[in-house]
């Protein structure tokens, strides 16, 4: 007697399709799966015959022989279990089932045969449609996830008892109703509202305009000076996610397990912040089966790094090359996995390990020696990679009591979302979506500047001994402050805000 059903496995954060095709025979009672079965693979055909069992259903009698195909791919994870059961229960009578060969099974099982979640739900559900399958059953709280996709019928389930009513057609599952994007963008709120920092003008601006590009931020400020609240602020003020960006992020955090169960498609900007004792295959991904890391997570989003000193030099260095091309790419034993990596990286620093170097407020009880050592954490090519640079001072109480009413992140996000139409407008046909992602080829054929702009950037370059890296960057920045201004042309002005913006490596890594 020979069944067969389908599944999918997680490679990365894709899915692949796997064939479950179920032997039974006379001869000695046994159960064995193969097709290089993991641990929890092997493990789980004590699961799936004690499911069988309590849901009241007949585990078939006999040498039970379960292949998973294709053979040569290494099967990790327990979203097969559904799929194994199904092709158990299959095998003996293939007849009484309906729909097998149209329909995808996704689940792990429990020991009383309720449908347990499974990460990776999305990528699979894409893998499936791709392949021409109708049907998809899976465990409820996967359920919105999945039925974003277009042109599959997701049916969400509970138990294994309930599979089986279906499959026979007993008893039909419900038809998970399709969720539009627009309907839950409708639902998303603003947790930080820039309208509560007070003060801090040149900061907000600077917030303004990374969120306006896409820029990489440093703030660089003495304890209390409002730097993690405007970080927090950030995803508030960005543009909405598109259904693609949407589809994107959620299959990144689908894949590693971070996506909330009975949620659908993310319509918040991922906001990461991790600590500084986080180890560098934790930041970049990797571990034994290379999953995604903070960088990757925050695809779309806002990695944002408090105390960037603290962090382990070593795993900020390797932050260069995943901020610069988007990407990152893991390499282990057993496979190779691409992550993408396109997010805003926005850093908090003290001046000093004291934190009042440079504040006009507070004394610094640092030694030279003590600044330049703390400083030096950072080098000078991960700085290079940092757009906009700002300083940032304590408020005292007076002044914000006196102070009045700010802008609120409503009010700035119109702002960003017209300036990120005029670069989506400029780079129609083209995979650019922001400023910040111009390579030198892009600036050349883009950037446009007036005479006395040009004129004064030279200047600048001069007097602060600024990279060519960097100075590609103000040019960057300086079209992002055009675009905000509704300039076609970048003037002097939007080059005098871009150098303000960049000069405090200058300012303080050079005099500590």
């Amino acid at each position: 007697m020979l069944a067969k059903t389908f599944s999918c496995g997680l490679e990365g954060v894709n899915g692949y399709l796997v064939e479950v095709e179920a032997y039974i025979s006379g001869g000695m009672v046994g159960f064995e799966v193969v097709g290089l079965p993991s641990a929890a693979v092997k493990e789980s055909r004590d699961r799936i015959r004690a499911a069988i069992s309590v849901s009241g259903l007949e585990f078939p009698f006999g040498k039970v022989t379960v292949n998973l195909a294709p053979a040569d791919v290494k099967k990790d994870g327990t979203a097969f279990e559904l799929a194994i059961a199904m092709a158990l229960l299959s095998a003996k009578n293939p007849e009484r089932f309906h729909e097998l060969a149209s329909t995808v099974f996704l689940g792990e099982l429990s020991l009383q045969g309720k449908l347990m979640p499974v990460r990776g739900a999305l990528g699979m559900a894409i893998t499936a449609k791709e392949n021409g399958f109708r049907n998809l059953i899976l465990p409820m709280e996967n359920a919105k996830e999945a039925a974003c996709i277009d042109g599959i019928n997701v049916y969400p389930a509970s138990t294994l008892q309930a599979v089986f009513e279906h499959s026979v057609g007993s008893q039909a599952l419900p038809l998970q109703e399709a969720i539009s994007y627009q309907s839950l963008l409708h639902a998303t709120s603003i947790e930080h509202d820039l309208k509560y920092v007070k003060g801090q003008p040149v900061a907000r601006k600077a917030l303004e305009v990374a969120a306006a590009g896409g820029h990489n931020l440093l703030m660089v400020g003495i304890p209390g000076s409002g730097k993690t609240m405007l970080a927090r602020c950030l995803p508030g003020i960005l543009p909405p996610l598109s259904y693609e960006e949407a589809l994107e992020t959620t299959l990144i955090h689908s894949a590693a397990g971070e996506l909330e169960q009975n949620n659908g498609l993310m319509t918040v900007r991922p906001f990461r912040s991790p600590h500084h004792n986080t180890s560098m295959p934790a930041m970049i991904g990797g571990g034994m089966k290379a999953k995604p890391g903070e960088v990757s997570l925050a695809h779309n989003g806002v990695l944002f790094l408090d105390e960037l000193p603290e962090f382990q030099r070593q795993t900020l260095e390797a932050l260069r090359q995943p901020i610069e091309d988007g990407f990152v790419t893991i390499t282990r034993m057993n496979g190779q996995n691409r992550y993408v990596s396109r997010c805003m990286l926005v850093a908090g620093m003290n001046p000093c390990p004291c934190g009042n170097y440079g504040s006009k407020k507070k004394a610094c009880s640092c030694t030279p020696a003590e600044i330049k050592r703390y400083l030096s954490k950072l080098s000078g090519p991960l700085l290079d990679r940092i757009d906009i640079q700002v300083e940032l001072d304590a408020v005292s109480v007076t002044e914000i009591e006196a102070a009045d009413a700010e802008e609120d992140s409503a009010t700035v996000a119109a702002r960003v979302l017209k300036a990120r139409k005029r670069q989506l407008a400029r780079y129609r046909g083209q995979s650019i979506y922001c400023n910040a992602q111009l390579d030198q080829r892009g600036i050349e054929q883009y950037v446009r500047m007036s005479k006395d702009a040009k004129q004064l950037l030279l200047q600048a370059v001069e007097r602060f001994s600024i990279s060519m890296r960097a100075y590609g960057r103000i040019q960057k920045v300086a079209l992002t402050i055009a675009d905000l201004n509704g300039h076609d042309s970048i003037d002097s002005m939007d080059v005098a805000m871009a150098i303000q913006f960049r000069n405090l490596e200058g300012k303080i890594w050079r005099q500590s």
